[in-house]
């Protein structure tokens, strides 16, 4: 294994793109191969290490999906049951199941309006913006719904049951994002004082979407699971876990979608997730084919330009990760006026609206990303404010001219 040039690597990208620590960790030939860079704490200076856990954000939701599917495994849990009968309450849609909780497509909004309420008492108000089974809509709140089935099923709490299902078997010490001894998070290198770290903040009912704690070593057992590591899942419940959801279509984050678990497709097909806390970032990809896993985190908000990076420069060592996916070239077009209006996904709107100084801009909570540019093929970009450059934002739905609905980071919002 080339230790020594992951180390290199890894050291100089983190050096490059700001980030106070990080770590990589790579499973293959049947051996697991890590190492790490920098500190955990801009200001305390204590050394990254091998079993810091850095607040991986959604990669939570890999692990909730696993304790499901190992529910599902045991008999305790059907796929295609009805959640509200699962939990044995009213006024949930009774086409909604844990397979479209797992696969987004659910068409719950992406969070909740009022976190201080209660998860069902958000999902009976909540306005849907898909009929469940028909559209992929990346929802955090679907995701805080399904560790209420697993408390329900088991009797105990999301954190008991994901430590002793999954995470003790794998020997995985359990650390949650706001617990002191986990890796701090940091935002954007912008003074030569560096990047200063960021408090973490996740409501408690998207614990099971998010709240999880874990280092890139954590991460590859993790993945191991899903090369068929024995002890969890059969082969069948695997199968279906791992099987691409035909409606799933998640614009903007992957090439498709499985039960709780990302398709990232090149020459082969890798399985994964990734994840951003406050300040972090956190990528896992699963070559099954292969029986290669590769995981990495990073303390500061800049971790996914350097992840990108770091694909490039692990393909040029051998390992043929997925990169991202460009939009094919298309022709910039004027946007429509008929295009110009508010979008809703739950209580987060998306406005696109004419630009000050010409052209369009979109707006959201809040927040202004100027230079929206429309292509033919109905996808659009924006200027990202951090770096500068047109990023690929979305695309509109519908008639152009027209539009009834935008995808952004996958999620999909109707116009109002």
């Amino acid at each position: 294994m080339p230790e020594k040039g992951f180390q290199e690597v890894l050291r100089s990208l983190a050096g490059r793109h700001g980030v106070p620590g990080a770590q990589l960790a790579v499973f293959e030939d049947g051996q697991t191969t890590v190492v790490q860079t920098g500190v955990e704490h801009q200001d305390r200076r204590r050394p990254m290490c091998a079993t810091s856990a850095v607040p991986s954000g959604s990669v939570t939701k890999v692990v909730t999906a696993t304790v499901v599917m190992a529910l599902i495994a045991d008999d305790d849990l059907e796929l295609d049951q009805p959640a509200g009968e699962i939990l044995g309450v009213h006024g949930l849609d009774e086409r909604l199941t844990p397979r479209h909780l797992l696969s987004h497509t659910s068409g719950l909004p992406s969070d909740p309006a009022d976190v201080t309420g209660s998860c069902l008492s958000e999902i009976r108000a909540a306005v849907p913006v898909a009929t469940p089974g028909t559209a992929f809509s990346y929802s955090n709140l679907g995701y805080a719904l399904v560790g209420s089935l697993i408390e329900a099923v088991t009797g105990m709490t999301w954190r008991e049951a994901v430590e002793a299902i999954l995470l003790r078997p794998l020997k995985i010490e359990p650390a949650y994002a706001e617990s002191p001894r986990t890796v701090s998070g940091h935002g954007r290198s912008t003074g030569p004082a560096g990047a200063r770290p960021v408090a973490q903040a996740l409501p408690p009912m998207l614990e099971p979407a998010g709240a999880l704690a874990l280092s890139a070593a954590d991460l590859v057992e993790l993945g191991r699971v899903h090369l068929g590591k024995p002890g969890l899942l059969d082969v069948v419940t695997a199968a279906d876990m791992h099987r691409r959801v035909p409606d799933a279509e998640p614009f903007g984050l992957a090439d498709g979608w499985g039960l709780g678990i990302a398709h990232y497709e090149d020459d082969e097909v890798w399985l994964g997730h990734d994840g951003t806390a406050d300040g972090t970032a956190c990528h896992l990809r699963i070559d099954q084919a292969g029986a290669c896993v590769v995981a990495f985190t990073a303390n500061g908000a800049a971790g996914t330009e350097m992840w990108d990076d770091l694909v490039t420069e692990l393909r040029g060592l051998g390992i043929a990760l997925p990169k991202r996916r460009l939009p094919e070239a298309a022709r910039p077009i004027p946007i429509a006026a008929g295009d110009f209006g508010t979008y809703r996904n739950g209580a987060l709107d998306y406005t696109i609206r004419p630009g000050k100084h010409g052209g369009a801009e979109l707006v959201v909570d809040g927040e202004i990303f100027p230079e929206l540019t429309l292509h033919d093929d109905a996808a659009f970009t924006v200027r990202d404010p951090a770096t500068g450059r047109a990023t690929p934002c979305g695309r509109l739905r519908g008639t152009p001219g027209e539009a009834t609905a935008i995808e952004i980071g996958g999620r999909l919002a109707r116009r109002l």
